[in-house]
């Protein structure tokens, strides 16, 4: 059985919502089969009912609720089930667009659930625990300045025009590494809504732990939100950034610094060689 998936997303209320074209209407006994790739647990869904009722017959629309289904994170195939026989489902569509993704962070959320083609062409979900980040958008050096700017992202925080008290911080030790004498800068930064702002002075940095090389970590703190927020970059279509985003270095009275990313996408400052 033939089937291609014309447009997917998965929409503010974690509905799963499909089109696709079929060679022949959907039945009461077929099935949307979620498959998790690493531990091939399955999630079997009935459509029975489920299709557009005045659709043509070669066309079919699902709205298929996610949240019940007790889906784990990870990535999980999509197949179509008919009289046994499963076919997996080959997709034109992208699953997203980047506005879609920053409406969808807006909402305060403990899993994010993503609707993608594969790298061979086939609709699968892909699934993140979420928690309040300070989502990275764009980083760089100006007149001996670090600078940072991006979204505040599942916080619950209206996208208006509030301004709110916050403080960019960036520490060394303790979660930076071994061995680093604990350091730590603080300065004021720009939350607009959900947008933020922040520059700080990389003369403090160095100042701050003299004849030293370690990791920095910065983080955001706005007042109404719990706790300090990592500052990463998880909400665009880049995965791997340590491997595939390199930021030029500065030297800052000769001692290099250098943005860089872990291997969870959360933003790191090198300082040293």
């Amino acid at each position: 059985m033939s089937v291609i998936v014309t447009n997917a997303e998965v929409t503010l209320a974690d509905v799963l919502s499909v089109r696709m074209t079929l060679e022949e209407p959907l039945t009461g006994g077929d099935r949307l089969v979620l498959r998790h790739r690493g531990t091939g647990t399955e999630r079997l869904i009935s459509l029975g009912g489920r299709e557009e009722a005045e659709a043509p017959a070669e066309t079919a629309g699902l709205a298929v609720p996610l949240a019940p289904l007790s889906l784990t994170p990870g990535r999980w195939d999509a197949y179509l089930q008919r009289d046994g026989v499963r076919t997996r489902m080959r997709s034109v569509d992208p699953g997203f667009s980047l506005d879609s993704l920053d409406a969808y962070a807006l909402g305060r959320r403990t899993l994010a659930y993503r609707a993608y083609r594969t790298r061979n062409g086939f609709l699968a979900v892909k699934i993140d625990r979420a928690a309040p980040v300070a989502d990275v958008r764009a980083v760089w050096f100006r007149e001996g300045r670090f600078e940072v700017t991006g979204l505040l992202a599942y916080t619950g925080l209206d996208d208006d025009d509030r301004h709110r008290d916050a403080r960019l911080a960036m520490r060394r030790g303790g979660q930076g590494g071994q061995g680093e004498r604990d350091a730590s800068v603080t300065v004021a930064a720009t939350v607009q809504g959900v947008r933020f702002h922040a520059a700080l002075s990389l003369c403090d940095v160095l100042a701050a732990a003299p004849q030293q090389e370690g990791v920095w970590r910065p983080s955001l703190e706005v007042d109404g939100v719990d706790g300090p927020l990592p500052l990463g970059a998880r909400i665009d279509d880049v995965e791997g950034k340590r491997r595939r985003v390199h930021f030029p270095r500065v030297l800052v009275d000769g001692v290099p610094v250098t943005p860089t990313f872990t291997s969870d996408d959360e933003l790191r400052l090198e300082v040293g060689a």
